[in-house]
């Protein structure tokens, strides 16, 4: 019996999709959601960046520009928000610079779990939410 050895993989031929990480932050009012901006990095520790780079600006002055990050990031920063109270500012920023939660969050994406955040403006109903997660956009 003659048969053909099993044919042998070069690296060219080897399909392999690049671990990526994607962040994205939404807008909610119970029924509807809105996407103000997302982006796909390179990994966990980039996505966290941006999400905390973007709770800043949403926190810190309503889309007013910010002091430049140490890292070099993808631009797609978040349309601002104009919320009507101080609630959802003052988590968003304690979210942002409290050690704690951003261990969390960086300990979840490291786990395969996407790390969430969820601010209410209760004024009006609505939900702001920073998501990470590992895989494309379309992979959430």
């Amino acid at each position: 019996m003659n048969v053909a050895p099993p044919a042998r993989r070069t690296p060219a031929a080897r399909t392999t999709r690049a671990a990526v990480h994607s962040a994205e932050v939404t807008l909610s009012d119970g029924q509807r959601f809105a996407s103000l901006g997302g982006v796909v990095v390179r990994n966990r520790r980039l996505a966290l960046v941006w999400l905390r780079r973007q709770a800043l600006r949403l926190a810190n002055g309503h889309g007013l520009l910010l002091a430049p990050e140490p890292v070099r990031l993808p631009r797609g920063d978040v349309r601002p928000v104009r919320f009507h109270g101080s609630d959802a500012p003052e988590e968003l920023r304690r979210w942002a610079t409290e050690g704690a939660h951003q261990d969390h969050a960086i300990r979840a994406l490291e786990a395969g779990f996407p790390a969430l955040f969820t601010v209410l403006d209760p004024a009006v109903g609505l939900s702001l939410t920073l998501a990470g997660w590992r895989g494309h956009p379309t992979d959430h």
